[in-house]
């Protein structure tokens, strides 16, 4: 699903406008972001809480060419679904 498709659903189940539900999506999403990168988590009870963590530096392999390459360290956002979004999508 795509941005897009995903505000066209949430305008429709909430009954308003796509402008006004994509302004509301940026408006969560740039919070999001800004917490993180904050080094603060951001826990929505239910359906998961977002995270960032620390991935040392590495060495890797061009894909192209094969040489070596050093991958630098970085932090890097994570999920981790809550039991209530775990459970509904292990439904059968």
């Amino acid at each position: 699903m795509t941005k897009a498709e995903l505000v066209a659903e949430a305008a429709a189940a909430a009954g308003t406008t796509k402008a006004a539900t994509e302004k509301v999506l940026n408006a969560v999403l740039g919070s999001i972001q800004g917490a993180l990168v904050a080094g603060k988590n951001v826990t929505l009870v239910g359906f998961g809480t977002f995270t960032t963590a620390g991935r040392q530096s590495r060495e890797g392999r061009n894909p192209k060419t094969g040489a070596k390459i050093k991958i630098p360290k970085a932090r890097v956002a994570k999920f981790r679904p809550g039991k209530k979004l775990r459970e509904t999508v292990n439904k059968k």
